[in-house]
């Protein structure tokens, strides 16, 4: 794992505003969470994890290993009022990513997705005005608050018009923090992702991880079909480079401020299956034409504009395409019977 080279890059400044502090990371088994809570073990962080290991999401035990005994996990639902008390009191620093994590499946379970997507930040937030008022918090969000994008790069000031209830539900969560910054005094900060991947990825079905899935497909001499000529453009980012973009956001960023992070590179759809086919050497690809309805959730290019995290942050991308798919072909090569 890239857990030392990650480290190796972050200014000491950075990581002594971590050291021995306490963190809670909510959904904390999962892809994101799980690749943070390795980087805070390594910086001497007291890590607690609530998590609910709700199968579908991808969030497991196996994502700890190496570092099982040096974090507190908690098995709990993120709606649980009382236990987020508890949890919450004493804390320095709130990772939120406990939430529904499908943008289809929250066409089919609206109200889970406004549970788990709204009404789970609320709780959050006003347990930390109750309980720990001075901690900070940072939200996991989406590029899919933008909807269909208009101009790229796209900046922090491009319209929000979600085309899906995940988008709708995480343009709310940001809309909760800016509030409770701005009324209570809360530094809550969220972080707009785009297409994440890499090492402990949930990779056994297509829904929340399009890189991860097409790799489980290379591995398994599948062929990955791509719908119009593949020149839709995306950005890709390295779970390094996210774990980087949050531990710099939390301490440096704006209260109540929603930033854009994205990879140094633009790349089209057809690149990235190519490079995952070449890393992975098996599969194929085939072209398809776009279904009917695409036009209903297809959002168009899009490529962040990171200035403004660049600006008030000072972090930067660092993970090329090429090198990240290697290292997570590399992972799952190793650990497959642990994933698929």
């Amino acid at each position: 794992m890239a857990t030392k080279q990650l480290l190796d890059h972050l200014p000491a400044e950075l990581t002594a505003a971590f050291k021995g502090k306490r963190v809670l990371i909510t959904g904390g088994l999962g892809f994101i969470g799980s690749n943070l809570a390795h980087a805070l073990v390594a910086l001497d962080v007291n890590v607690t994890i609530l998590d609910a290991l709700l199968e579908e999401y991808g969030g497991s035990n196996v994502n700890l290993r190496g570092i099982e005994d040096k974090v507190e996990v908690v098995n709990g639902n993120i709606l649980d009022e009382e236990l987020v008390n508890k949890l919450v009191t004493g804390v320095d620093f709130v990772f939120h990513f406990a939430g529904q994590v499908g943008y289809i499946d929250s066409k089919d379970k609206p109200f889970v997705d406004l549970d788990y997507n709204g009404r789970g930040n609320l709780i959050v937030l006003e347990a930390l005005r109750e309980h720990a008022p001075k901690a900070r918090i940072l939200f996991s969000s989406s590029r899919l608050v933008y909807g269909k994008i208009q101009t790229t790069p796209v900046t922090e000031e491009h319209p929000t018009e979600p085309l899906s209830l995940y988008g709708i539900h995480k343009l709310l969560g940001e809309k909760y923090y800016a509030y409770y910054a701005h009324n209570f005094g809360i530094h809550g900060v969220s972080v707009r992702i785009p297409n994440p991947y890499g090492p402990r990825q949930q990779v056994k079905h297509a829904k929340y991880s399009i890189v991860g899935w097409f790799m489980r497909l290379a591995m398994e001499k599948e062929t990955i079909q791509i719908f119009g000529d593949g020149s839709q453009e995306r950005d890709y980012i390295f779970i390094d480079d996210i774990v980087a973009a949050l531990l710099y956001t939390i301490v440096n960023g704006q209260a109540g401020e929603a930033y854009n992070i994205g990879s140094p590179e633009r790349m089209t759809f057809g690149d990235m299956v190519d490079a995952i086919i070449t890393t992975v050497g098996a599969g194929d690809k085939e072209y398809l034409p776009w279904p009917e309805d695409y036009e209903k959730n297809e959002t168009g290019d899009y490529v962040a504009d990171t200035s403004k995290i660049e600006l008030d942050t000072n972090w930067r991308p660092r993970v090329k395409f090429a090198d990240g798919i290697a290292e997570m072909v590399a992972y799952y090569k190793e650990n497959k019977e642990l994933y698929w």
